[in-house]
């Protein structure tokens, strides 16, 4: 009954107005004058009664006017790292002629971020701006949307209470924290092991080899062997080859089977470790892509990153087979069949960080996951 109470109000106040604390009291002293007046038929009474509910009434419209021309932009969040610093801005518009005063902003946060966030806005000058700001610190990973802001005023009797909700679709996108590891020996030897660098065969023997790419002018220190003498008798002036150089890089992708269940502490893991793998490969000048379910193949900080942030466990499968090159699988099942030169890392319920047989290596979610990254492969 009291949950059918509370709505109701919510309800009236959103399209109406509900009298506050002092409201209420003005309103019981009305009712009590109102039953004096018709037990005693005294006139003063009945103008008290008539009085106080003339004035809630007065109370009532202005609340509502307050609130009109009212309108709300929420710029672009950027992208944070989980356990930063998130700033919400959102700008409030008086589009009336008239100011606006004592204003609850009242912004409903999804579930992850916190509890809703109440500011207070003293002062709304007619025809101008105010910016609403305010920080959180999200703990975890993920890409949260909302969009319901409410606007609630008790100006400028403080009477009775009125509110209107705005629409303003808002979209946080925190990234997993990109942990800096010092050395990663299971990385290092995806680089260092020739058997698996993709080698061109048309790699040059010389500086002044190799396949011509285009011609250029002539520039002081050019070698007389780069010089294209048919085409520079031709045109008249001189015409040097531009080579193309082919190099002999490793390329490796970082794959998370996120089509399958995982323990959700497993998974935040998981992901947390995919990022640090991929930008360590990176500053080790590896060719490194990233893999989902979802996604298939992924390359480029912010794309990797947005693909982290929003990724979750039982995802519907929507990409092609895993790639032919040697691939760092992440999962919390049994290793299937890799390519040649793969390594899986296995979440299980093993007490040490143990190579487990074949290409399965076992991580210990006990563990900070940078300690088990920094000696895999030792």
């Amino acid at each position: 009954m009291a949950i059918r109470i509370k709505s109701f109000l919510k309800i009236l106040e959103h399209r109406l107005a509900v009298p506050s604390y002092s409201g209420m009291v003005l309103l019981g002293f009305a009712l009590f004058f109102f039953i004096a007046a018709t037990n005693t038929m005294t006139g003063w009474l009945y103008v008290m009664s008539g009085l106080i509910l003339a004035l809630l009434g007065i109370a009532a419209v202005s609340v509502r006017r307050n609130l009109r021309g009212i309108s709300v932009d929420r710029p672009k969040l950027e992208p944070v790292q989980a356990g930063d610093v998130l700033a919400i801005r959102f700008d409030l518009h008086n589009d009336t002629a008239q100011p606006k005063a004592l204003i609850q902003v009242i912004d409903f946060l999804p579930p992850g971020l916190g509890n809703p966030h109440t500011s207070v806005i003293a002062a709304l000058p007619a025809r101008r701006s105010v910016e609403v700001h305010y920080d959180l610190m999200p703990a975890r990973r993920g890409v949260y949307r909302w969009q319901r802001l409410q606007l609630r005023t008790g100006a400028p009797l403080g009477l009775v209470w009125g509110s209107r909700t705005c629409q303003v679709n808002a979209v946080a996108v925190v990234h997993p924290r990109i942990l800096s590891l010092a050395c990663c020996p299971l990385i290092d030897k995806f680089g260092t092991d020739r058997s698996l660098q993709q080698l061109s065969n048309r790699t040059p023997n010389a500086a002044t080899s190799g396949q011509t790419r285009s011609l250029r002018p002539y520039r002081w220190g050019d070698s007389t062997r780069l010089i294209h003498w048919r085409t520079s008798a031709r045109l008249g002036e001189l015409r040097v080859r531009e080579l193309e150089t082919f190099t002999s890089e490793q390329s490796i992708v970082i794959a998370l089977d996120s089509a399958r269940a995982w323990d959700s502490e497993n998974f935040e893991q998981a992901v947390t470790a995919a990022a640090a793998l991929y930008f360590y490969a990176q500053r080790q000048q590896l060719q490194v892509q990233l893999w989902t379910a979802s996604s298939g193949l992924v390359k480029g900080d912010r794309n990797v990153l947005d693909r982290l942030a929003s990724t979750n466990p039982n995802e519907m499968r929507q990409a092609e087979a895993l790639p032919d090159s040697p691939i760092l699988w992440l999962t919390s099942h049994s290793p299937i069949n890799l390519p040649l030169g793969s390594r899986s890392l296995l979440w299980t319920s093993v007490s040490l960080s143990d190579d487990l047989g074949g290409e399965a290596i076992g991580i210990n979610a006990n563990e900070p996951i940078d300690l088990q990254l920094m000696r895999l492969g030792n």
